[in-house]
């Protein structure tokens, strides 16, 4: 959520992020409740010549004179701080709800452009393999070596969701685990293991809700599925003022994700790479506004770790303003290229919000023991996405006798297994 302020004072700031955006937000109808509600909070002068009124009513009928005319004026103004009253009660809520609907402001260092096209590649890590075979994608080769089963999956929930088999439910285990060891013994990480529903506020408070109702699973209790470990992470503190001199914290969460897709249809359908359930090692920071810009840096860097344990190589990508999601302020993709494919594809996303999370969170700190509290600057990314990473591993590390070779960083967390083989006839 932006600063109310921003709306007041520098409504072209704000006109213009959401033009570098490509948005259609409607930020007149936001300026002119604005002006409307401060309008309306005159109620407190009706409110304070009532009181004086009543005072003067006393006093009248104390002194033993007639206090008709003064008691109808108290009436007129009873009707007019009532209807004052409703109208502000309305605009109010309608300012807070467009609120909720207004993105964040891009840094400026975000490149401007229209959609992932116009994303700029910051730097390289590793070179793609080169096949002197022609290689296999990842839903092809899996379940030739009974590692993933999408018939199962489509069985026992329907489209879009698969099922690891043998050596394929191990290699995701060993990822997470991987992923969580580097991250709390190496990284300096606290690990957290929350939830896998989320309530509404929370939902509101990374800025799922209301603008991705679509995207999420809702259970019959109103508690949603969270999408990512973002939800659970970002809300720990939530109506918190946290001490300045511990900032910044660090979690790292596993969790199974939820989403519906919706409007994804055609978009990746095939294989693991666009999923209903998938699970992912989320890492996230609370800091302090100063802190933030060095701490991202070196979220990327943790994620980027992961990769080069694996030997997978990728790209660090700057989206720009149109690729950028709701609410992040500045975004970097690590995309690995699939060679089946022929395309790249994120592996994890890692995102600085500044104050725009906080605000709806109501997280706040206090940066000396006396100060004024001020709201945290939160950030997250994918440490990086399990099933994305898997089918990555398939693909880079196939052989051309249909084996898939186990990366060194995973074999510890296998039993020592060095290959995956194809079931036995």
């Amino acid at each position: 959520m932006l600063d109310r302020r921003l709306i007041r004072e520098e409504p072209d700031r704000v006109r213009q992020a959401l033009e570098k955006r490509r948005s259609d937000f409607d930020l007149d109808e936001l300026i002119q409740l604005e002006a409307r509600r401060r309008e309306l909070l005159a109620v407190e002068e009706l409110r304070a010549k009532r009181n004086e009124l009543s005072k003067q009513i006393g006093a009248t009928i104390k002194a033993g004179d007639d206090a008709e005319a003064l008691k109808a004026e108290v009436s007129e103004v009873n009707r007019q701080i009532e209807q004052m009253e409703s109208e502000l009660t309305e605009v109010e809520a309608l300012f807070d709800q467009r609120m909720l609907e207004i993105p964040n402001i891009p840094r400026d260092e975000v490149p401007i452009g229209v959609d992932e096209e116009d994303n700029v590649v910051v730097e390289e890590w590793g070179e793609a393999r080169r096949f002197d075979f022609e290689p296999k994608p990842h839903w092809e080769l899996g379940p030739q070596l009974g590692i993933l089963n999408f018939e199962v999956a489509a069985k026992l929930a329907g489209a879009r969701f698969v099922t690891d088999i043998g050596a394929g439910a191990l290699m995701e285990r060993a990822l997470i685990n991987l992923m969580l060891d580097t991250h709390t013994r190496k990284h300096g990480y606290t690990e957290v293991l929350p939830p896998f529903l989320a309530n509404e506020r929370s939902l509101i408070g990374t800025g799922n809700l209301p603008k991705f109702e679509d995207d999420l699973f809702k259970t019959r209790e109103g508690l949603y599925l969270i999408p990512t470990a973002e939800v659970p992470l970002t809300n720990m503190h939530q109506d918190e003022i946290l001490d300045g001199n511990l900032l910044p914290l660090c979690y790292a969460a596993y969790t199974a994700c939820f989403r519906s897709e919706a409007g994804a249809a055609g978009r990746e359908s095939r294989g693991i790479i666009r999923q209903h359930q998938f699970h992912k090692v989320e890492l996230m920071k609370f800091t302090r506004p100063e802190q933030a810009d060095d701490e991202l840096e070196k979220l990327v860097k943790d994620a980027e770790t992961i990769l080069e344990l694996l030997e997978l190589p990728y790209r660090r990508v700057l989206l720009c303003t149109g690729d950028l999601g709701f609410q992040p302020e500045r975004t970097y993709d690590l995309e690995f290229y699939f060679p089946a494919m022929g395309r790249w594809l994120e592996l994890s996303s890692c995102s600085q919000y500044g104050e725009f999370q906080a605000r709806r969170c109501n997280t706040r700190f206090r940066p000396q023991p006396e100060a004024k509290p001020q709201f945290v600057h939160t950030m997250n990314g994918s440490g990086v996405a399990c099933g994305r990473t898997l089918a990555a591993i398939i693909e880079h590390y196939q052989q051309e006798n249909g084996t898939v070779v186990v990366p060194e960083a995973l074999r510890p967390y296998m039993g020592g297994l060095s290959e995956i083989l194809p079931p036995l006839p």
